[in-house]
């Protein structure tokens, strides 16, 4: 098997041939956040929670390194400023609408403490979806029921049944142990007999 090599945070690593580079840096020890990465699914760079900066020569620019292939002398920062800056406008995105479980543990770790956006309808409770399209992805994937998608779009965006296939969905509950929110563990609470 071929190896490249590259720095991630100044660290001379070694990772195989086609690997990402998030890969290689949590085999070397370093600790990149992502939402949407699981073992069982393919890569999709959807939260962007995993953005470094990578620099080539004399250019560097933001990458989501799980779906971004290690190189022989490429240099990664894992935790750069512009990295930072990227990571918490995330946390304040998705904080109105998940500010519990992985969104709350990321805004520790990066100190953000308030969000300078709102929901929609000020009243309305968080749904506490991280909108991470694990669920959506892993129906999709391995489920093969496509019964989970996204409605709406950008702050009005949601995790929803497909029409016609809730009780697919609320029997089957392949999706629910990677749910990082327990948020379709209340949506089959909240409609078990939904069609």
């Amino acid at each position: 098997m071929k190896t490249v090599t590259l720095k991630i945070n100044g660290l001379e690593v070694s990772a195989r041939e086609g690997a990402s580079v998030l890969d290689a840096a949590r085999a070397a020890g370093f600790d990149i956040p992502t939402l949407c990465s699981h073992e069982e699914l393919e890569p999709a760079g959807v939260c962007r929670f995993c953005m470094v900066e990578i620099t080539r020569g004399t250019k560097s620019r933001l990458v989501a390194s799980c779906v971004y292939p290690v190189e022989n002398g490429l240099e990664v920062q894992t935790e750069s400023d512009r990295v930072k800056k990227i990571r918490r406008m995330l946390i304040e995105l998705l904080l109105p609408v998940a500010p519990s479980g992985p969104i709350g543990a990321l805004a520790k770790r990066y100190g953000v403490e308030k969000s300078r956006f709102e929901l929609d309808n000020p009243g309305q409770a968080p749904a506490n979806c991280s909108l991470c399209g694990l669920c959506v992805r892993y129906c999709e994937q391995i489920g093969g029921g496509d019964a989970v998608g996204f409605l709406g779009r950008g702050v009005s965006r949601k995790v929803a049944l497909m029409p016609d296939k809730g009780d697919e969905c609320v029997f089957c509950r392949k999706c629910y142990s990677i749910c990082n929110s327990g948020r379709f563990v209340e949506m089959a609470e909240v409609f078990p007999d939904q069609p």
